[in-house]
């Protein structure tokens, strides 16, 4: 006599345990965020306190009297106005030039046959694993022949073409349809309209992933303005921050309060293309 046994199935999508599952992972977000927001929260409270009152114990995250006047002692301290008109110039112009040099290589290398090609591709994005410090001493030697040295085009002229840009925009070029561009042709476009009509609208994501990277990385450079810039007319933002460090003290609490005020032009950059940034990273994501 055989026996039928009648099971209920499990369900494997049990709703419990999946909201479960998404409290804990919420939990573990909201901590990491309050965990990275914390230095940024020590900076603001910093920045409206004395000097005397920056690494004092135990710790006061919110100050007893707020010194608001710390934010326009900056200003009068140092020439910061002009270490920030020296920083937007550099920023813009190389923010500009990158995204046009690499987008036109990455349309070369994307859409277009030329004999060498992925082996000229190969050769250029190698560099970016060549250290800068390998190179540092003969990009200063050639800036200084060109007379250039201490003048913001030497920065410029650095950074104006970028390997990991061409790359960012070689590999959303390989993502739009080579038959686009073929119909193109067919119809008499060239290929420098084939670029700015078909190739730049539909890259609109790249391009603003693009242009967060390179500003980001040029208003925040440190090392290039402080080996190729020495008058302090010439000077960034970030070198010029060490003005607030004297040979016996430091003004702690102007540094952070100018350190606060460095970081609003890159906020609103991000804010303003963040849309298309994160659109970039999901398209990314469904083309795999």
């Amino acid at each position: 006599m055989q026996t039928t046994i009648h099971t209920r199935p499990i369900r494997k999508d049990n709703p419990v345990l999946r909201g479960i599952f998404h409290g804990i992972i919420w939990v573990l977000l909201i901590a990491m965020a309050i965990f990275t927001l914390i230095p940024f929260v020590w900076m603001i409270s910093s920045s409206l306190k004395l000097d005397r009152e920056v690494f004092a114990f135990p710790m006061r995250w919110i100050p007893e009297t707020f010194h608001w006047e710390n934010y326009s002692l900056i200003w009068q301290k140092v020439p910061l106005v002009t270490y920030f008109k020296n920083t937007a110039f550099v920023a813009v112009v190389v923010t500009l030039l990158q995204t046009l040099t690499s987008s036109f290589a990455a349309y070369a290398f994307a859409k277009l046959n030329f004999r060498g090609r992925d082996a000229l591709f190969l050769c250029y994005i190698a560099t970016i694993a060549v250290p800068w410090q390998a190179y540092m001493l003969p990009q200063f030697i050639m800036m200084r022949s060109m007379g250039l040295y201490d003048t913001l085009w030497a920065m410029v002229v650095l950074q104006a073409f970028s390997a990991f840009g061409v790359f960012l925009m070689r590999q959303f070029y390989r993502s739009i349809p080579t038959e686009l561009c073929e119909a193109a042709r067919l119809d008499g476009l060239s290929e420098y309209g084939i670029w700015a009509r078909i190739m730049l609208p539909l890259s609109k994501a790249a391009i603003a992933t693009l242009v967060i990277f390179t500003f980001v990385n040029t208003w925040n450079d440190y090392m290039g303005p402080m080996i190729y810039l020495t008058r302090d007319i010439n000077k960034t933002v970030q070198v010029g921050l060490r003005r607030f460090i004297q040979e016996n003290s430091s003004d702690y609490h102007l540094i952070m309060a100018a350190s606060l005020c460095s970081l609003l032009p890159v906020s609103i950059v991000f804010l303003t293309l963040q849309r298309y940034f994160i659109e970039g990273i999901a398209t990314s994501g469904l083309k795999g």
